[in-house]
């Protein structure tokens, strides 16, 4: 069963992307190196709740 997860910025705390995961094969929490228009750059994106 997938499900939708939504990835915020680590710098700036901002909820830029929206992505699916199967929470059976990969329960823990998802994090993904990502562009933060906001930042500028390329940072690391961790799912949130």
């Amino acid at each position: 069963m997938r499900d939708i997860v939504i990835l915020a910025c680590t710098e700036c705390k901002r909820r830029n992307y929206t992505t699916d995961k199967n929470k059976r094969k990969k329960p823990d929490r998802m994090e993904m190196k990502k562009f933060c228009k906001w930042c500028g750059s390329h940072t690391l994106h961790r799912e949130t709740r």
